[in-house]
């Protein structure tokens, strides 16, 4: 049923292959606004399995990345609270396309233009393989989540969020 798509290599494809790390690509028809959830219905993943790659700020404007599951929205008080700030909250797509250097919609953790501290909801931690998004829209890839731990320093947050 999938149709295989080619998809170039992005600047965290050409990371993972560099620093030796295994990953799997997945094409599909990006959505505008449709998220980790419609990635995740169009390849037929769980979508608690499919990460988002939020860029956010502290209240002094530092940048962040946050890692969330596709089907869960960030409590921006429990992450502040975890990480020892006064407040988080997303970044403008502006700022968060100049700290990434990736389009929003197609930011990945890896590679980002910037290095920014990385935070990553703890129960993505749990599955053999999450799904992040391969730094292009349209585009996730699946790594062991140690990918996150051991080559961006990620660290475990618990600021999920069911959505309603």
């Amino acid at each position: 049923m999938s149709k295989e798509k080619h998809v170039s290599e992005t600047p965290a494809t050409q990371l993972l292959k560099k620093h030796k790390i295994a990953f799997t690509g997945h094409a599909y028809d990006y959505v505008d606004h449709g998220g980790a959830g419609e990635a995740a219905r169009q390849l037929g993943l769980d979508p608690h399995q499919v990460g988002k790659t939020l860029i956010m700020e502290d209240e002094n404007s530092k940048p962040l990345i946050v890692v969330m599951h596709g089907d869960c929205e960030v409590s921006t008080k429990n992450l502040a609270r975890q990480i020892g700030v006064k407040r988080v909250a997303p970044c403008s797509v502006e700022t968060a396309q100049k700290h990434s250097g990736y389009l929003v919609g197609g930011t990945s953790p890896f590679a980002t233009r910037k290095k920014m501290p990385v935070w990553v909801e703890a129960a993505l931690l749990d599955y053999p393989v999450i799904y992040v998004n391969g730094g292009r829209r349209g585009y996730l890839i699946g790594v062991a989540p140690d990918a996150l731990t051991q080559l961006l320093a990620a660290q475990p947050v618990e600021a999920g969020l069911a959505k309603a």
